[in-house]
């Protein structure tokens, strides 16, 4: 089943950013998937994703981005990435 391209960017508070964060890290460490809902979608990140820390600099602003990123080969066609 393929679904839709979708590129959504979504605020938390520090509390929610916190606990995600902590949930990530829990499954980083122990090889385990990851699940987390992103503005209403939920989100399986398996274990073959791949994690990066991205930093851009612009003339007025600065901004570092978390990425876990994984190919859907076996379950879907195509690639998808989701920013914690």
């Amino acid at each position: 089943m393929s679904q839709g391209s979708r590129d959504v960017e979504r605020v938390y508070s520090t509390n929610e950013v916190v606990e995600k964060l902590r949930r990530l890290a829990d499954a980083l460490e122990s090889g385990s998937p990851f699940r987390i809902q992103v503005a209403g979608e939920r989100i399986y990140v398996p274990v073959r994703a791949e994690f990066s820390i991205e930093h851009e600099r612009g003339s007025d602003e600065e901004e570092v981005e978390f990425q876990l990123k994984w190919n859907l080969d076996d379950e879907e066609a195509g690639d998808t990435e989701t920013t914690v």
